[in-house]
């Protein structure tokens, strides 16, 4: 390896250890919440328990299996030549399949030879790890492409920008925007996008509308995916009819109406018990050959589960998987929740039997075990057996799938289930995000474990994380339920300092903990 390679490699370590502390900060957490609990035997393995796997051992094999296979691909004899063209195409072919550790391997190997990815395939790795929530790895390559001369493509930065967000991790985001602004690479109308998708999301009022305006000073005219933002910050605010004359904006503007539009408009109706309405909408959109998505139809059995009414949610249940779509597990744990409440557990089963009917197996397969965890049948008490019963059946079990695990065990307070599902996911290359930890202090409040919620707020805010509004709600609401009500107005007014605007939820619990507080006090 010459000098600048080496140059370059401690400047990539340097910089990655200093600004992305991701990597060991659920560790961490894991760490620090499990020890009185002696649940946690090593900080690199699973636990043993109920036959879960050492993780240790499982890498090991998985890697002799890499290493064997690694150079036996169709397209090249075992002893042809390796070069470095070879291996980059090697590397983008990986990830097109979904094989990252086998891409990340043989980019070990190149190295070790002195070669060097293509700028195409760079790209290519740097997405793949991106979207699969292996940010670290995905920053790491990026800055070593740029170390290496590559110039970056606008659709790479946007890539970074992505997983950054995902994760909450807005300062590495904003650093990212400022690397571009030196190098003058401009911003377009989708790197604004995304920002505002984050700062919509992330309850940052001031942030959306300064965006919405810079794009405005730009030039960039407001489309459907931007007014159906402006849309979910009214609604996020208690400003639902402020929401609905959104929609004479946009008639008088010649915007016809789509479904980005039409499912913010429905999820505020729902949100404020306007169903009518939203059912109304709904209809016209198809009338109009508005398409509904997934979104649209969740957001329908949604807002019908949380306002009692299952008979109709089960209609739309049906009828949209006659329409070919599947509710996302999200969406089933919404319905097992609101009917496991009240014990329909007769209707859930009927739920659950329709999917099975319809043949999909994946979906039947992740439905079953949420069902067990929230203690219809016991059976998945156990994280690690549960992602093991998940792959058995053939399931990629993604991030997505980690985050509703995850939810499931947090709703039920199972504190060392959510963590240990956060060491499956780090075992597997998958970096924890805000939604996750969100869900981990969500589990201890359930718990009643306000100290430990707090202990995961305060590691959030020390490893750069920015926390969200649902970061700041879940810690309020813990404190409600531990009765430390004093502890309320200060997290409240740390929300509002960190530039999140409270919602009605937040408002709603400052109002209690304020009031409880005057009672005491008089």
């Amino acid at each position: 390896m010459d000098i600048h390679s080496v140059f370059c490699s401690m400047q990539i370590s340097l910089s990655y250890n200093r600004g992305n502390p991701l990597l060991r900060f659920s560790r961490a957490i894991v760490i620090q919440c499990s020890k009185k609990h002696n649940f946690l035997k090593s900080p690199n393995r699973w636990v043993r328990n109920k036959g879960v796997k050492d993780v240790g051992s499982e890498f090991d094999s998985k890697t002799k299996s890499i290493k064997t296979t690694l150079f036996r691909s169709p397209d090249i004899g075992e002893n042809e030549e390796l070069s470095s063209n070879l291996c980059s195409q090697l590397i983008c072919e990986c990830c097109k399949e979904g094989d990252l550790d086998r891409a990340m391997s043989l980019l070990s190997q190149m190295e070790a030879k002195g070669f060097h990815l293509s700028s195409t395939s760079y790209a290519c790795l740097i997405e793949a790890l991106g979207n699969v929530g292996r940010t670290s790895e995905a920053d790491m390559l990026f800055k070593e492409m740029v170390c290496y001369g590559y110039k970056p493509k606008l659709n790479l930065y946007h890539s970074l920008l992505r997983g950054f967000l995902k994760k909450g991790l807005l300062g590495l985001a904003n650093g990212v925007l400022k690397e571009m602004d030196d190098l003058g690479i401009w911003r377009s109308k989708e790197t604004y996008q995304i920002f505002l998708d984050y700062y919509v999301g992330a309850g940052r009022l001031e942030d959306t509308w300064s965006t919405i305006n810079e794009m405005k000073q730009k030039g960039f005219p407001l489309n459907s995916f931007m007014y159906s933002k402006v849309v979910g910050i009214y609604r996020d605010n208690g400003m639902w009819k402020k929401a609905i004359e959104v929609l004479e904006e946009i008639r008088e503007r010649g915007i016809s109406l789509d479904t980005h539009i039409c499912n913010s408009i429905i999820d505020t109706f729902g949100k404020y018990g306007e169903l009518d309405e939203a059912l109304k909408l709904f209809k016209k959109m198809q009338k109009e050959g508005v398409r509904p998505n997934i979104v649209t139809w969740n957001s329908l059995i949604k807002w019908h589960c949380k306002e009692g009414d299952f008979m109709k949610a089960f209609h739309l249940f049906t009828d949209m998987q006659e329409q070919g779509l599947y509710p996302d597990p999200k969406i089933f744990v919404t319905i097992i929740s609101c009917l496991g409440e009240q014990g329909k557990w007769d209707i859930i089963k009927k739920y659950f039997e329709s999917m099975k009917i319809r043949g999909n197996k994946e979906y039947g397969a992740v439905y079953a075990v949420l069902v067990d965890i929230y203690g219809q049948y016991g059976k998945f008490q156990n994280a690690g057996e549960c992602v093991q019963a998940l792959k058995s059946e053939g399931v990629l079990v993604s991030p997505s799938i980690f985050c509703v695990l995850a939810n499931a065990y947090a709703q039920q307070g199972l504190c060392e289930q959510v963590i240990m599902v956060l060491q499956i996911m780090e075992a597997e290359g998958i970096e924890p995000n805000i939604v996750m930890l969100n869900m981990l202090i969500n589990a201890f409040g359930n718990a009643g474990r306000y100290m430990e919620a707090i202990s995961v707020y305060h590691h959030i805010k020390e490893s750069g994380v920015s926390p969200d509004v649902v970061t700041y709600t879940t810690l309020m609401k813990a404190f409600i339920r531990a009765k430390k009500f004093d502890e309320v107005p200060i997290i409240y007014k740390e929300m509002e300092n960190d530039g999140c605007t409270p919602d009605r939820k937040a408002r709603q619990m400052l109002q209690v903990a304020l009031t409880v507080l005057e009672r005491t006090n008089s």
